[in-house]
């Protein structure tokens, strides 16, 4: 019988094993206490400044750290992350900020970027990393291709172990592998949840089951590593309907059932905050760099204390 993550740090930690994984938890320790929920920012929209403007966006607004892009066109180039994250990461705790998640393209064990990442990443502190996207073929068949990508992950499964670091497969709309977390528990759910499992994140579950989200978060929550944020509405563009990505609060996302079964079904891990919607508008990219960053860490901060508002509101923090 499978045991869910929960039930797997149950036993270990009942039979005296817990010490060996606690480098990759799903509590990260700042400054010596843990943290059940660690606030992170999806570093992409703001990867085009400099670092230090960066960390100041991320300071003002109130989070604890980033989800730094490691990847093709990321804030570090895969190819040169050797010498490319140490630095950044050194620099991140001089604002007190955490560089503990990263988003890569990696989605099997024979890229031979993989294990250089991961490898440089786990030295540096990394404890989660996101992978990258899957699709379906067609041509093979959707079940088969599915079924494919299922052993592909048991290499990747044997590289977390070996680095211990935890790899999250983020649910996501559209049609590739995971725009329905019901395959991604179908190519999970046999390995081990303490290396591998989902980033559930919320908006893209809503768009793809305006209703029957909640029972697939049900489903996989025994695999859910991490949690990706951000909130939408539905708006006719060029005359198709579209999701489009609005400020968190602002949108259709019921954070109140969300929440309310995070903490029911137990769900722990760091959070990833997406602010996927215009920082600036056009006139506004004009204005001096300290005129931008104002406006960057209210749109931010905004976000920021609406989270923090309903984790406190359910007792999570």
């Amino acid at each position: 019988m499978k045991q869910n993550r929960r039930e797997f740090i149950g036993t270990v930690a009942s039979a005296g094993l817990l010490l060996p994984f606690q480098s990759t938890s799903w509590s990260i320790p700042q400054d010596n206490k843990q943290e059940k929920f660690p606030l992170r920012l999806f570093s992409k929209p703001i990867d085009n400044y400099d670092f230090d403007f960066m960390c100041e966006c991320v300071n003002r607004s109130g989070l604890g750290g980033f989800d730094l892009t490691v990847r093709p066109a990321g804030k570090v180039e895969p190819s040169a992350v050797e010498k490319d994250l140490p630095p950044l990461v050194e620099k991140a705790r001089k604002y007190n900020l955490a560089i503990d998640m990263i988003v890569t393209g990696i989605v099997n064990a024979t890229d031979p970027l993989a294990e250089r990442v991961l490898k440089t990443a786990s030295s540096l502190g990394v404890t989660h990393y996101r992978l990258g996207y899957l699709d379906f073929d067609l041509k093979t068949g959707v079940w088969e291709s599915l079924q494919k990508y299922k052993g592909d992950m048991k290499g990747l499964v044997d590289l977390n172990q070996k680095y211990r670091i935890h790899g999250d497969y983020q649910n996501h709309a559209g049609t590739r592998v995971g725009c329905s977390v019901w395959d991604l528990f179908e190519m999970l759910r046999d390995y081990p949840p303490e290396h591998i499992g989902c980033q559930y994140d919320v908006r893209h579950a809503m768009v793809e089951g305006a209703n029957a989200w909640i029972i697939g978060m049900r489903l996989i929550s025994g695999l859910i590593g991490s949690l990706a944020v951000k909130d939408f509405t539905w708006m006719t563009v060029e005359g198709r309907p579209r999701a489009v990505t609005v400020p968190i609060g602002e949108g259709m996302i019921n954070w109140d059932l969300f929440f309310r079964t995070v903490k029911e079904l137990n769900i722990s891990g760091p959070v990833t905050l997406h602010v996927e919607y215009p920082l600036l508008e056009k006139d506004e990219e004009k204005l001096s760099l300290s005129q931008q960053q104002n406006i960057i860490v209210r749109k931010i901060k905004k976000d920021t204390d609406y989270l923090k508002s309903y984790l406190e509101k359910y007792q999570l923090i």
